[in-house]
């Protein structure tokens, strides 16, 4: 196996320098800053501590409701879903409703009584569904991620049984944004729609504030509840690079209010500021020579099929290496364009990702008159050494 570490140059780089930023200050508890589109951690504090996260924990209903229901089924609601605890949609046992405007209302405006409805439309019950959430979130990669609740209403359970860790919340919220659908729902201002009936109406309004203060924002989920305090897992979009922001435990009353917003704008201010999309492999680029036989080409270049791009910071990018994984000899026939192997991207302990390797141009197989003579040469070679 060959490998052969690069460090990229300053042209490969963007030309623009970017200033450093200062570090984040935040109230939070716990705080976490992603890459969305690969969920690498950009910037963090107490990131991995397990905490309450109230409504946020919509954001994983959600996913669920997405990935297992059909937008046009609908959803009758129980008497256990109409007794929840404000913020009530105000939805009344027996009533049907679709499900694609329930989720919609959970989303904008944090009702609970529709989280309970569609998490027993869902899964039969409202443990059954916990335990799928559960489940999703650890597939998706979180790790420290338990929930008890569909709607994130935490007064009836113990912190192991419901919580979550910033960095967790951001892995899901990334994974969510990924579909369509939710990053719809999230952005709308607000919605009106009807029972099944058309006899009752409902408008729900985005109550995320961080969509009109923020540019690019594509707004998430508020919480808040007693033990949690105020919470909030924002994500926005800038120069092609979006960001997603956790803040936990931001406090209460009205200070703890302002502060997840505060909170949310430091993070994303300084992530902006300090991180760029940044090519840092570009298709063609030769990496090593390998080894061919059975060919009277003995060696091919090998290089990359194409682009890289990361997220990263200036100094991040000075940091890059790139490792070429290839067999140690190379059978042919080869064409140029064969992939061989692959380029995997590191940054420090951490695989960023990978790039196929080709061959850069072709290397046949021996001719019948080329063989011949090879054959001759070694008949010769061992006539004189008798």
């Amino acid at each position: 196996m060959k490998r052969i570490y690069i460090c990229l140059l300053a042209g490969w780089m963007f030309c623009a320098q970017t200033a450093f930023a200062a570090e984040p200050c935040v109230t939070a508890q716990g705080a976490a800053l992603l890459d969305a589109e690969t969920g690498r951690l950009l910037w963090g504090k107490n990131e991995e501590e397990p905490l309450e996260m109230a409504s946020t924990t919509k954001i994983m209903t959600a996913i669920l409701v997405l990935e297992k229901g059909n937008p046009n089924d609908v959803v009758t609601v129980s008497k256990h879903a109409a007794r929840q605890p404000d913020v009530q949609m105000g939805l009344k046992e027996g009533e049907q409703w679709y499900e694609q405007d329930l989720l919609t209302a959970m989303m904008l405006k944090s009702y609970n009584d529709a989280a309970v409805a569609l998490a027993e439309q869902i899964s039969g019950s409202v443990e059954a569904f916990c335990q799928e959430m559960t489940e999703k979130a650890k597939a998706i990669g979180a790790k420290d991620t338990v929930f008890g609740s569909p709607n994130g209403l935490d007064s009836h359970l113990t912190k192991d049984q419901h919580h979550s860790t910033a960095y967790d919340m951001g892995l899901i919220a990334g994974y969510a944004l990924q579909n369509p659908t939710f990053r719809q729902i999230v952005a709308t201002p607000s919605e009106t729609f009807t029972d099944v009936s058309g006899k009752i109406s409902h408008t729900a309004v985005n109550t995320d504030r961080f969509l009109q203060m923020y540019s690019g924002a594509l707004g998430v989920k508020t919480g808040y509840t007693n033990k949690a305090g105020n919470c909030f897992v924002g994500a926005a979009t800038q120069d092609e690079v979006t960001l997603v922001s956790v803040v936990l435990g931001c406090g209460w009353g009205e200070a703890g209010k302002q502060a997840k917003w505060t909170d949310t704008k430091a993070l994303m201010d300084y992530g902006f500021d300090t991180y760029e999309k940044q090519t840092v492999a570009k298709a063609g680029t030769i990496l090593d020579r390998a080894a061919v036989s059975r060919s009277p080409v003995s060696e091919v270049d090998v290089g990359l099929a194409s682009d890289y791009q990361a997220v990263l910071s200036e100094e991040e990018a000075e940091q890059i290496q790139i490792t070429a994984k290839i067999p140690a000899v190379l059978e042919a026939p080869l064409q140029k364009g064969t992939v061989v192997g692959q380029a995997e991207i590191r940054l420090g302990d951490s695989v960023l990702g990978d790039v196929e390797l080709l061959t850069m141009a072709d290397a046949p197989t021996y001719t019948l008159v080329q063989q011949y003579h090879r054959l001759l040469e070694v008949w010769c070679d061992w006539a004189v050494f008798l």
